[in-house]
């Protein structure tokens, strides 16, 4: 195996899921949804109801992509320490079902306003208070896959910081975002008026972790001494 390419793999796969977390997480619900205002939000759906679609298709690729991140992450830092390896990649595997299947809350929202025949044993007033409900049950799901978005950080920033062919200070950072996120679900489940997400603050290793991989790589002499030590 070669580290160079494959930390350069995992750190351009990893960065390829940013803009498609972002476009379908992210800016289509802010574009598209009015909180408190259900009758603009479902206007707006209607209106531009491919760029909702859009916004669950760039969600579920991500999610897909993901996997792909974690297995080559895996494969990098499996010789500083199996058993946190295959922790790291329990999480993603246990995060992305997740994730993948709060888009159906999405699709509901769109059969809701599909005008389908069977429908009609719902009131418009039903129709449009089944609208918001569904949004709210996938900002439940979302936030319980982030339980495992922010779990897998923790093992993945222990190896980082006791590898040894990577900057240490990154593996902190990893394990800083980890306990930003579970912050924030905890305070979404705890206490659900507060409104200040500590993850803005904590994820800067997701961001120069990736840009390390793909610009700098690894320490090769060292990581061949990590994969024949633990050979």
């Amino acid at each position: 195996m070669n580290p160079s390419k494959t930390a350069r793999v995992a750190g351009f796969l990893y960065l390829i899921t940013a803009p498609l977390a972002i476009f379908g997480i992210m800016y289509v619900p802010s574009t598209l949804i009015v909180p408190g205002d259900v009758a603009t939000t479902t206007n707006n759906i209607m209106a531009s109801e491919s760029l909702f679609r859009l916004g669950i298709v760039s969600a579920l690729i991500y999610q897909t992509v993901f996997i792909l991140v974690v297995l080559v992450l895996y494969k990098l830092l499996k010789p500083v320490n199996k058993n946190h390896a295959v922790l790291m990649v329990i999480f993603i595997l246990v995060a992305v079902p997740i994730a993948m299947l709060d888009e159906l809350n999405r699709f509901a929202v769109l059969i809701l306003l599909s005008g389908a025949d069977y429908l009609a044993a719902f009131t418009a007033d039903q129709l449009q208070a089944l609208v918001p409900l569904f949004f709210d049950l996938h900002e439940y799901g979302i936030n319980i896959a982030t339980i495992f978005w922010g779990l897998w950080l923790f093992p993945m920033g222990y190896l980082v910081f006791k590898s040894g062919f990577l900057p240490r200070i990154l593996g902190i950072l990893l394990i800083i975002g980890c306990f930003g996120y579970l912050i924030d679900v905890f305070t979404f489940f705890v206490f659900p008026n507060f409104d200040v997400k500590i993850s803005g603050f904590t994820f800067w290793g997701e961001i120069l972790f990736p840009l390390w991989l793909l610009i700098k790589g690894v320490n090769v002499e060292q990581w061949e001494k990590r994969a024949l030590e633990s050979a």
